[in-house]
């Protein structure tokens, strides 16, 4: 963990020193339980950017195999919390440790690519799935701010804003009840995204 926290601390550091670093909302994140946040996602900044965000937490980041398919960048990113998902070939095996994660009491980060977007849908979904397993709640929260290394020299603000959490109780997760809190959760982001801009 003191990759990621080092990482981390150096990253809120250099966002702060850019200037125009908002961050909203963040006294609404659970205290007494681990929790799933589904972020809206552009690129990597955003990732840095909420691990920046929510310290001292940490986040356990999932991410495409692809990713881990080099060993030295496999490496880094475990040591950052990152964990592989095969999103083309999503299964039970998936969820598995994001679920034992979060009943642990760890924070497990989702990154839909946006609202609209096909893959947005299972990846929203695969939130809530992982969410009512581990009887844990999701936070909504939207990135608003530079997607690459140019822009990050602009004086675009960078936004952080944090939704009210979604407790799903103890019901069983049935089709419709994923449709809803999926809908839900979009709702969420949707709203948080008109706050943002």
């Amino acid at each position: 963990m003191f990759m990621y926290n080092l990482a981390a601390h150096v990253w809120k550091f250099l966002l702060k020193r850019r200037g125009k670093l908002y961050i909203r909302n963040k006294e609404s994140l659970p205290t007494d339980t681990g929790f799933v946040i589904a972020c809206s996602h552009k690129g990597w900044v955003d990732v840095v950017a909420l691990g920046a965000a929510i310290l001292p937490h940490q986040i356990h980041f999932m991410a495409k195999k692809e990713l881990f398919n080099h060993i030295l960048t496999s490496n880094v990113l475990k040591k950052l919390n990152a964990f592989p998902v095969d999103r083309n070939n999503p299964g039970p095996s998936s969820i598995k440790t994001p679920i034992k994660l979060a009943k642990e009491g760890h924070i497990v980060g989702i990154f839909p690519s946006g609202t609209r977007t096909e893959e947005d849908v299972p990846l929203k979904r695969g939130a809530v799935t992982i969410a009512s397993i581990a009887k844990v709640p999701i936070v909504p929260a939207v990135y608003k701010g530079p997607a690459n290394v140019k822009e990050l020299f602009s004086k675009v603000p960078i936004v952080i804003s944090f939704g009210k959490p979604i407790y799903l109780g103890e019901d069983k997760l049935t089709k419709d009840r994923l449709a809803d809190v999926s809908n839900h959760l979009t709702a969420s982001i949707r709203a948080l995204e008109e706050t943002a801009r």
